[in-house]
């Protein structure tokens, strides 16, 4: 057990810092809804006599605004997807993590631990994040309106379910998952190809519905408009919260692969006590932890193999896109009707 040596010697500065201070610390977490309950943050605060101060998030765009507004110094843990924590490192924002001071590491999938495999949380060499949870985005479909599962991407453009498609609102990821459908990749797309892809989001917007905000959203569409399939921006999350009504519905990843999110927890440069922002991701991957959010929000952790596990080949993990400011540009134009000329760059 030589790994768990700097995790208590870091520890044992940690409580000699609190008692020489005479006053109690506090960790500042940054963090989606579901990832630091009031339960489980009351544990951590006992255990190292401590307080945690925690603020959620509901969208990247949220996260990034809060955790660049003071170049990172508000907030000493964060959570955030792998796309996400490049970007943050390349802007200064992340200290490097190391993972041998995080004792329960050894408790993950061996997946997890191969952090050149992981897109983005490397970066120069040096560890910026270990993952905590993740999900895929599948289809969601109808099982009364399907003999078989669908099998491609392309049923979401399928003029047989037109009116019946429900699509996530969102420029990033919906270039992404039209480029895939055209056999591109779905976070370079070249600009001689994006008027094909803009083409073909057109074509969407025209097949579907309406494109949806919230999962609530999408399960009161699905059971007032006879919806046929769905885009699972939430994953399972939203499979799980469709069940619970009661629909019979079944989930697939396509043929082409489905985008999938891995949310890792990352220190800022910012943080003021390094040493307990590695004890806090190391209590996050505690199992009783990790379990209580997979229960808690149908979330896969990295511990264990979820039961309906997807295959691992087909999950495309999310990455930097080459223009975010261009999607976004070329979206708002899309799903307002108004048609963009193709060959325009913004």
């Amino acid at each position: 057990m030589k790994h768990l040596c700097p995790l208590w010697f870091m520890l044992y500065c940690l409580f000699a810092s609190v008692h020489a201070n005479g006053a109690e610390q506090t960790l500042r977490v940054l963090a989606w809804p579901g990832y630091a309950d009031s339960d489980v943050v009351s544990v951590f605060e006992k255990r190292f006599k401590v307080k945690v101060e925690v603020t959620l998030v509901g969208s990247d765009e949220v996260l990034r605004s809060k955790l660049t507004e003071n170049h990172g110094g508000d907030f000493d843990v964060i959570a955030a997807n792998t796309a996400e924590i490049h970007n943050y490192v390349n802007q200064g924002l992340l200290q490097p993590v190391v993972p041998d001071r995080i004792a329960n590491t050894a408790r993950q999938l061996p997946r997890f631990r191969d952090y050149s495999r992981i897109p983005d949380i490397v970066v120069g060499g040096q560890v910026y994040a270990i993952p905590y949870v993740w999900s895929d985005m599948g289809l969601i479909y109808d099982r009364k309106q399907f003999d078989q599962p669908p099998e491609s991407i392309e049923g979401m453009w399928d003029p047989r379910f037109q009116g019946r498609v429900l699509a996530f609102n969102t420029g990033n990821h919906n270039f992404s998952i039209a480029s895939l459908a055209m056999g591109g990749d779905p976070f370079r797309i070249k600009p001689d190809d994006f008027p094909r892809v803009t083409a073909k989001l057109i074509a969407l917007r025209r097949n579907v519905l309406t494109f949806y905000s919230l999962p609530e959203e999408a399960a009161e569409l699905f059971r007032s408009h006879s919806v046929a399939l769905i885009f699972a921006n939430y994953g399972r999350q939203q499979l799980k919260q469709l069940r619970d009504t009661g629909a019979d519905v079944g989930y697939v990843v396509p043929r082409e692969g489905a985008l999938a999110w891995l949310d890792c927890w990352a220190i800022s440069k910012g943080a003021s006590d390094t040493a307990l922002a590695t004890a806090w991701i190391n209590y996050m991957l505690e199992p009783e932890v990790s379990r209580a959010i997979t229960e808690r929000q149908d979330l896969s952790n990295t511990l264990q193999e979820p039961s309906d596990a997807s295959p691992s080949n087909r999950l495309i993990w999310l990455r930097p896109v080459e223009d975010d400011e261009r999607r976004a540009a070329l979206w708002q134009r899309i799903v307002s009707g108004e048609r963009p000329p193709l060959g325009e760059s913004r």
